[in-house]
């Protein structure tokens, strides 16, 4: 008997083509986050904050909008919508170079539109298989490892090319676009779900209006819960990964490139691992749970490394590793675990796609009010400090909100007829 059967050449293949497909999308995303455009306001706040508010509120929208339109998407035609939608964003990188600031902060909105739906799209073509676990894992961790890759490159074609900082982010997507055409490509001979896949693990469909308001009614404590978590998830990663380069200046490193991807490599092995190791628990029930613990352990690791810099116990990249390793363990499990085993669990009819949208709709309202109260504030502050305050106080209330989604859900599981 072959050790490599077919079912596991299909989630190696799958996990590479979705990793791949995710990493070069966020390269028409975030490569502005390693400049710093020193010297430039946007009226009372700084210029890059005004950025990352303004495609902040077109990731907002669209997940607003892909709470209905992700979670009816039809299986058709998908690598046509990730082309139109990712050349949507490319544009508006190139009109933000060309039209001078302070108006060139409107494309950052048009960018972020289109880029919010795609996790949607790309995670549609490997939910609901046996092997969802190792898959979605490979293609969540995706973007922690981009995260820092596309700073690295962005950082590198300054360094090198001296490239302005307006032109960074679409010459980053130059980069990226033929490595993109070629990964959607390969995403399109991704076989569909089997049978047995299908058996195990709920068929995903397409959801109606009266669906999604039937599931809501069903599970509302549940769902509030679990939005509360990923909310106080959204949060720490994005003030992370949009100011990071920030708050390594604050705490005194160089800016190299190589420093984004020292941390981010590292935290995206140890989580493919640890996430992609559930393919191995049959039930699903019994997966579901165990996300639960990922993101407990995820809290009580981010509070503590927080803390432990805070009283100047811990060095400066080893606290961004560990409290990037800790919000990852919270945010991770439900883009490839956590929603995947709940509608397995449950019997539930529909795909994972809407509870995705709809828990980063709430997740990105979170983020841009953070990012605005910070602003507001008469005090002044650096991320570094405003980032460990914040996530000491949201770690601890997110240990009590995630134990309470465990016990709600395991007594939901005595009513419910579940797939083993």
């Amino acid at each position: 008997m072959s050790f490599i059967t077919k079912e596991k050449s299909v989630a190696l293949y799958a996990a590479l083509v979705s990793f791949g497909t995710y990493v070069f999308i966020f390269g028409f995303r975030k490569s502005f986050t390693v400049c710093t455009f020193e010297g430039m306001t946007f009226g009372p706040i700084a210029f890059k904050t005004a950025m990352v508010i303004s495609q902040m509120l077109g990731y907002l929208m669209a997940k607003f909008y892909g709470i209905k339109f992700i979670s009816g998407l039809e299986k058709k035609n998908r690598y046509k919508i990730i082309f139109l939608l990712t050349g949507i964003a490319w544009a508006a990188w190139l009109l933000f170079a060309i039209v001078p600031a302070p108006y060139s902060i409107l494309f950052l909105f048009i960018n972020g539109f289109p880029l919010g739906m795609l996790w949607g799209v790309v995670f549609s073509y490997v939910e609901g298989r046996r092997s969802t676990d190792f898959i979605g894992a490979a293609l969540a961790v995706s973007f922690i490892f981009s995260a820092g890759w596309v700073k690295s490159v962005g950082a590198w074609l300054m360094l090198h090319f001296h490239i302005a900082e307006i032109w960074v982010p679409f010459c980053t997507g130059l980069v990226f676009a033929l490595p993109l055409v070629l990964c959607v490509w390969g995403l399109e001979k991704v076989p569909a779900p089997s049978a047995e896949d299908e058996a195990l693990r709920a068929k995903r469909i397409p959801m109606t209006g009266a669906d999604r308001k039937l599931i809501l009614k069903q599970y509302l404590p549940g769902v509030v819960a679990f939005v509360a978590i990923y909310l106080f998830a959204t949060i720490f990663r994005d003030i992370r990964d949009n100011f990071s380069a920030d708050m390594w200046k604050e705490m005194g490193y160089a800016a190299k490139p190589s420093t984004f991807s020292e941390t981010e490599i590292p935290i995206t092995i140890f989580i493919l691992i640890l996430i992609g190791a559930v393919v191995a628990v049959k039930n699903s029930f019994k997966a579901f749970m165990i996300a639960h613990v990922f993101i407990l352990i995820g809290f009580v690791v981010a509070g503590l490394s927080t803390y432990f810099f805070t009283q100047k116990l811990l060095d400066p990249f080893w606290w961004m590793l560990l409290v990037g390793l800790g919000l990852y363990l919270v945010y991770i499990p439900f883009n490839s675990i956590y929603f995947d085993r709940l509608i397995a669990a449950y019997s539930i009819k529909g795909n994972a796609g809407f509870f995705i949208y709809l828990a980063d709709s709430i997740g990105y309202v979170g983020s841009v009010t953070v990012m605005l109260v910070k602003e507001g504030m008469t005090l002044e502050i650096e991320w570094t400090a405003f980032f460990a305050q914040s996530v000491m106080i949201l770690s601890f209330v997110g240990l009590f909100i995630t134990a309470y989604a465990m016990y709600y859900f395991a007594s939901k599981s005595r009513m419910t007829p579940l797939i083993q």
